[in-house]
Order: C-alpha cells, then structure tokens, then sequence
C-alpha cells in the first residue's frame, strides 16, 4: 500500500503562484509514476501534470509553460510549481501514484484546495 499526503494549496490572485508538495509512504518501491490531477466544482477529474519513475514528464494543454512537476526520488516527494495562475485553475487538487504493473492511477491523497481569485 501507498500512502499520498498533499499539502500546499491555499487562496492566490490571479497571476500569482502556489507551489504544492506531495509525500509518499509505505511501500514506494512499487511506484511507477506519479501525477497532479484536479477536479472543479461540477467538473470530472482531470489530468494536471504527471512523472515517471525516470523523469518524463506529461501536461495537460491548459498548464503547458504555466506548471511544472518535478520530484525528489530521495524522500520520495512530488511537487507542482504553479505560475501564473488563472481563475480557471482553482480546483480540488489531488496527487496521484501508479504502482507497477497498473494500468491506472490506483493511489490518491485527499486533495488540497486552490482558489485562484480574479
């Protein structure tokens, strides 16, 4: 089992910048990937940012030049640099794990919150 505790959110201006962290216990060793997904109010849960055990990395369109994801293989910890924020980011954020020889995303923390204000 894995366990995923984000922290980090908060209420920001529009333009402004969040940084959010993720820490991964218990059995870490069999994570494959890890990522951001957020989910508005009304909204499906959807991709942010993800990263692979070696370092590739993936972003949704509408975060592209705006976010980036980046890890420390040593705690094992996951961060989303978030930059020039917009309305439309505020969302529910949620980290995620794969574990090796999933298909999915089958790990997730409990959320953090960011309001971006206009």
């Amino acid at each position: 089992q894995v366990q995923l505790v984000e922290s980090g959110g908060g209420l920001v201006q529009a333009g402004g910048s969040l940084r959010l962290s993720c820490a991964a216990s218990g059995d870490t060793i069999c994570i494959s990937a890890m990522g951001w997904y957020r989910q508005a109010p009304g909204k499906e849960r959807d991709l942010v940012a993800t990263i692979t055990k070696r370092g590739s990395t993936n972003y949704a369109d509408s975060v592209k030049g705006r976010f980036t994801i980046s890890r420390d293989i040593r705690k094992p910890t996951v961060y989303l640099q978030m930059n020039s924020l917009k309305p439309d980011d505020t969302a529910v954020y949620y980290c995620a794990a794969q574990g090796v020889g999933s298909p999915k995303y089958n790990y997730w923390g409990q959320g953090t919150q960011v309001t971006v204000s206009s």
